[in-house]
């Protein structure tokens, strides 16, 4: 069996007047996450481990945000194309772990939702798909709450 390991990060500016979506769950909060298509920090870094972990670049490449076809995109159904691609290449996800990096709102009460939507998504058990979330305790951008970034991880399996 083959293994391969990818990690991807992103990072949205927050700003008024646009929705705050995370794993492809729309949150209640003053401010959203500025970007092309609908800003989902979480589903972008996820895309950017999955495709990294096959060498197959980053979501900018497969999704410019140049592109206007791309304009407002939900990202949950590009992160449908993305694990099409990597089934295409004969491989299958074997789990997915993200941290959410955000002062506010708490996302403690949103994990589930997200990891359900996330895991549906990808014709995954939710036990495969991780999400936690934390803050930066005030420092750097995150900590300003200028921004919301991700970190993730994914492990994929060719049998």
């Amino acid at each position: 069996m083959d293994i391969r390991i990818g990690n991807g990060y992103d990072i949205h500016r927050l700003v008024p007047d646009r929705p705050l979506i995370l794993g492809g769950v729309t949150l209640e909060h003053s401010l959203g996450l500025l970007g092309h298509s609908d800003a989902d920090v979480l589903t972008h870094a996820i895309m950017d481990a999955m495709l990294g972990a096959l060498s197959l670049g980053d979501i900018g490449h497969y999704f410019p945000p140049t592109d206007p076809q791309w304009a407002g995109a939900d990202s949950i159904e590009l992160l449908k194309q993305v694990h099409q691609l990597i089934q295409t290449q004969g491989w299958q996800i074997g789990n997915l772990d993200s941290v959410i990096v955000a002062e506010r709102p708490k996302l403690k009460p949103h994990i589930k939702t997200m990891r359900d939507r996330l895991a549906t998504a990808l014709q995954l058990n939710p036990d495969q798909v991780g999400v936690k979330a934390t803050t930066n305790e005030k420092l750097g951008p995150t900590g300003r709450e200028e921004g919301i970034a991700v970190y993730s991880v994914a492990l994929l399996i060719r049998p």
